[in-house]
């Protein structure tokens, strides 16, 4: 393919993420995937090697693109089936992330799979929010295996029951599961579309030709590094169960165009909760290295061939079953984002950052029983790290979370909860030449009782900067104003305040 047909199907391709991103922000019921974004659409090949994807959320798409080729595998596609899973070690990140995945055939030949992630507040955790303070991946709510959903068009009423029954309000989940539903019967109809345009033969020759053009450009971007090996590590402030600083170390050796990054030296997985799954790591680094490409590198499988992952088996970031998951996705994912860029910033110190909030400071919880019951959960914004070219953003989302946060209003009106405060938390952004961003402030009052979960980082360990420039103010909890740890369940009845300040980034620059 010449260079504008292959720029224009690229684009067509991406299209059909988008508007399966668009049908599920439309139709989902809860405000975590209709107000805060928290999901993701992708394409994938015969192979569930990965074609497109929208600018969604990076752990989402990373982990997807490491693991569907094994899941895909598993199944004998008919057309009308549609996949569901969560099982964080056979293709899923953490149980709240659901993903549905439907095989496209043209002339009755198959021609790929589309699928979607989806963050549900509620999968049947021990508390709500289904993000607990767990110590096995059972505690974290249901595991669901792939399984069919979807049989030739028709609903496995059976499994749909079974995982929305587990659930505290099982009329919502079934309308989010409607809504995933639709969202990927609208990706398999529009990539039908785009198939017959190009044709059932000139299709995989495009998709070939868009991962031989990124391979091209990721191996021209990694051979512009200076060559060697690139060492960093940097530490979780805890699990939760008692068990401080606990390691990610990392190894980046540069050469010949390719990239090899080693996880060994890592700490051991731990009894709480951040460990994590090899592809949420993979993600992560392989986030790391997309933020370094040209921006118009094509997010497809071909991007990442150049980059090899290893980790020693039963470590942090390659956890073995039934370790407890829950947090890895969402904080240690970040960590592995920080210590990968540190191992970089030193073969290119023109152009790494220095490290960001570092946590998703995540918040869960609920209250009521049975269909009236309610969850909530929610990622915080913080400060972005100051760079090269320029001081950090200040209440952003950064690195592998991409949602908004839940609007006021749109809060409220959901749930038995009053903000009382939200502003930016002015002077946490390390000093600088270029300053780190600010992070933020959310207070909220309980109107009603409930049990909350907080899983938070960076409250021990503080966001380092980088090139003489000083660390982002460590992030805080209270509840009533007395400190809270930065792991903490409680139970909370109505008139209770709970303060959740988060990080600053770090600065760059003397």
């Amino acid at each position: 393919m010449d260079a504008v047909d292959l720029t224009v199907f690229a684009s067509r391709i991406s299209s059909v993420c988008e508007e399966m991103g668009a049908v599920l922000r439309r139709t989902a019921f809860s405000p975590n995937i209709r107000d805060r974004l928290d999901f993701s659409c992708a394409v994938f090949d015969v192979h569930g090697r990965l074609v497109a994807q929208a600018a969604h959320i990076p752990v989402h798409l990373g982990s997807m693109a490491y693991a569907m080729a094994d899941v895909v595998a598993r199944f004998e596609p008919v057309h009308g089936d549609v996949l569901v899973f969560n099982d964080p070690f056979l293709g899923g990140t953490h149980l709240p992330d659901v993903t549905l995945v439907a095989p496209v055939f043209v002339e009755g030949r198959l021609m790929g799979f589309v699928a979607n992630r989806a963050h549900h507040a509620d999968i049947g955790a021990v508390t709500p929010g289904s993000m607990p303070l767990s110590t096995r991946l059972e505690e974290e709510g249901m595991v669901i295996p792939p399984q069919r959903l979807y049989a030739g068009g028709v609903c496995c009423e059976e499994v749909l029951n079974g995982i929305t029954g587990a659930t505290r309000n099982p009329s919502q989940a079934a309308g989010d599961f409607a809504a995933q539903a639709s969202s990927v019967r609208t990706g398999a109809s529009r990539l039908g579309e785009l198939v017959r345009r190009v044709g059932v033969d000139g299709y995989p020759r495009a998709v070939a030709a868009l991962n031989e053009y990124a391979e091209r450009l990721v191996r021209s971007g990694v051979a512009a590094m200076p060559d060697g090996r690139y060492r960093f590590r940097d530490l979780m402030d805890d699990d939760g169960q008692g068990n401080a600083d606990v390691a990610i170390q990392v190894a980046v050796e540069v050469a010949g165009g390719e990239a090899a990054v080693d996880f060994t030296g890592t700490s051991p997985q731990t009894a709480g909760n951040i460990n994590c799954p090899l592809p949420v790591a993979a993600a992560a680094v392989y986030y790391v290295f997309r933020c370094l490409m040209p921006e118009h590198t094509p997010a497809c499988a071909g991007a990442f061939s150049p980059v090899r992952i290893t980790a020693p088996e039963g470590c942090l970031v390659n956890a073995r079953r039934p370790a407890a998951v829950a947090a890895g996705n969402v904080e240690t994912s970040q960590r592995i984002v920080d210590a990968v860029c540190g191992a970089l910033a030193e073969a290119l110190p023109g152009r790494i950052p220095a490290a960001s909030h570092g946590s998703m400071n995540n918040l869960a919880m609920g209250g009521g029983v049975g269909g009236d019951g309610w969850d909530y959960y929610e990622t915080m914004a913080g400060g972005a790290g100051g760079g090269p070219a320029g001081p950090g953003r200040s209440a952003i989302h950064t690195h592998m979370t991409n949602t908004l946060n839940t609007p006021v209003e749109a809060l409220e009106m959901a749930y038995p909860l009053r903000i009382r405060r939200y502003a930016v938390r002015r002077g946490t952004g390390g000093a600088g030449l270029h300053r780190g961003g600010d992070g933020v402030v959310r207070e909220y009052e309980l109107l009603a009782p409930a049990e909350a979960t907080l899983i938070t980082e960076r409250r021990r360990h503080c966001p380092w900067g980088l090139a003489g420039g000083g660390a982002g103010a460590a992030g805080e909890n209270r509840l009533n104003g007395e400190p809270l740890p930065g792991k903490a369940q409680c139970r909370l009845q109505p008139g209770d305040r709970l303060e959740i300040a988060t990080p600053g980034g770090g600065g760059w620059g003397r």
